[in-house]
């Protein structure tokens, strides 16, 4: 057995890889095991199995080979040691904007480097912020010399598809009609798309914006091209998924999907009651909450490695029967907080249970926080910073890794994750959309408010009202850019639930402060 000090040694690795490669599941969590005398005065020690060495070697040598952390982790989890042992064949992803543009949150999480069919992602302005190099090669020709930047009209996807593969007419304005129809969709004006472009080129676009159709309101969207192929024989289907403000295009010869196309979407057996892959993606309302650890990277500095690992995994063991208790699902959260959606109950308000959940998980982790502060002689304070939204979403599973992944596409989950990054020292802080979707009974049970400054300089409470973010916020302490998205939304910070009247079907939620 290896101690965590011992492993990082011999791999060369960073502490924050090693966490990485943990919560990815690629690496087993260590086993915490009293001291050995070389030790020191540790209290307890994580050690991990001597074959981890040779693990983190692996995977090392496959991220050298191209491969992606989805990848991987699939790899692991089939358990295909034979296949990572040969030499990959597979080139890594075109263009470095696909790390910037993940790490931004804002591309779907997807193995979209797996696809081998001509792939791209634009933005709501139309411009190519990944492509792959099958598309690089075609549809896309010319862009592969090209940089891509955010705010460069070069990148403009309509230049590109105006001069590239398929050569025949015909196809190519099936193709542009179908993107035109998406962009108006979006809201682009079609002066805008032809900027750039030459006065022929303009000319037919606008015509085209004439004759193209705006699809349904759908998360995918299709046009069969015929005889679109490279060699102007085969029909070609194009789909369109549809990601927040990003728009994933695939071309698949012969015009069909193929099985190696990764987006397989249907609606998660959670929501629908089915099988997931038996159905579509849907529209439902959804509450979604969303909390993080408040200052996550000092508690992480205070911490042993082994220790952290254990706080979160409380956290998670406490929090999950109080999610579930209320009908709540859990998401996919970046990093060390937690995503729960609640989804409209037959016999209940979402609303109300995604409320009643925060309230519960504040309570329940201030037992959390006296736990630890017995334990580790600190006066640390533990929190969950908690933001709430309510919104009709996209719901749906995405396949990657041979493993479906629950998901929701829309506004409503970045609001919730804006707010909790507004939130601190365990505030719960909801949208007034949210609160304005409760019954007058269960509002009149709620205490919520805004701290305002009096004309004394002392902080009151004015109750029952809403704020801008932009006039609650200290930009000058928190990020410009992680508010700017949400500086017009009007929210409300909850401070107490009232148990219910005697007799009242709710389940009671007290606040003991």
């Amino acid at each position: 057995m290896l101690a965590s000090k011992e492993l990082l040694e011999k791999t060369g690795i960073s502490r924050a890889t090693l966490n990485n490669y943990i919560s990815w599941g690629i690496v087993p969590k260590p086993e915490v095991l009293p001291p050995e005398p070389r030790d020191g005065a540790a209290p307890r020690i994580g050690y991990f199995p001597d074959e981890v060495v040779a693990r983190i070697e692996e995977i090392q040598r496959l991220k050298r080979e191209g491969w992606s952390i989805t990848r991987i982790a699939g790899h692991f989890a089939q358990g295909q040691t034979a296949a990572a042992a040969e030499p990959s064949s597979k080139k890594p992803p075109s263009r470095s904007s696909v790390s910037s543009a993940m790490e931004s949150g804002e591309v779907p999480s997807l193995s979209i480097d797996e696809i081998a069919h001509p792939a791209y992602i634009v933005n709501h302005r139309f411009q190519v912020v990944w492509f792959n190099t099958a598309a690089g090669m075609g549809v896309l020709r010319g862009l592969a010399q090209a940089q891509p930047q955010p705010d460069d009209r070069s990148q403009d996807v309509f230049q590109y598809l105006l001069r590239g593969q398929p050569a025949d007419a015909t196809s190519r304005e099936q193709i542009l009609r179908f993107h035109l129809g998406l962009a108006m969709q979006h809201g682009a004006s079609v002066a805008e798309l032809c900027r750039g472009l030459s006065p022929e080129e303009a000319n037919l676009l606008e015509r085209l914006s004439h004759e193209a159709r705006r699809p349904e309101p759908d998360l995918v969207s299709q046009a069969l091209v015929a005889g679109g192929g490279v060699s102007g024989a085969l029909p070609v289907r194009v789909y369109a998924v549809q990601f927040r403000e990003r728009i994933l295009f695939v071309h698949v010869p012969g015009g069909r999907l193929s099985e190696d196309f990764p987006p397989l979407l249907a609606t998660s057996d959670l929501v629908a009651g089915a099988p997931a892959g038996k159905r579509r993606p849907e529209l439902s309302h959804v509450a979604v909450l969303v909390a993080d650890l408040h200052h996550p990277t000092r508690i992480w500095s205070e911490l042993p490695a082994e220790e952290y690992f254990e706080l979160i995994n409380q956290i998670w063991l406490t929090v999950d029967p109080i999610f579930r208790r209320h009908h709540g699902t859990h998401g996919k959260h970046p990093g060390d907080g937690m995503v729960c959606y609640f989804f409209p109950q037959r016999d209940g308000s979402h609303v109300w249970n995604a409320l009643a959940a925060a309230h519960e998980m504040r309570e329940a982790m201030r037992r959390v926080s006296k736990e630890w502060q017995l334990r580790k002689r600190w006066a640390t304070e533990l929190y969950m910073n908690t933001g709430l939204d309510e919104g009709q979403q996209w719901l749906g599973t995405l396949k990657s890794a041979g493993q479906l992944e629950f998901t929701m596409l829309a506004d409503t989950l970045k609001h919730a994750a804006r707010i909790s990054d507004f939130a601190c020292f365990g505030a719960i802080w909801a949208t007034k959309n949210l609160i304005a979707k409760l019954t007058p009974e269960r509002r009149q049970r709620l205490k919520f408010c805004v701290r305002r400054k009096s004309s004394d300089g002392r902080e009151v409470f004015v109750p029952s009202i809403f704020s801008n973010v932009e006039s609650l916020a200290d930009l000058a302490a928190i990020p410009v850019e992680k508010l700017k998205d949400i500086a017009r939304l009007p929210i409300t910070e909850i401070v107490e639930i009232a148990a219910p009247d005697k007799g009242s079907s709710d389940s009671a939620v007290q606040d003991p402060s």
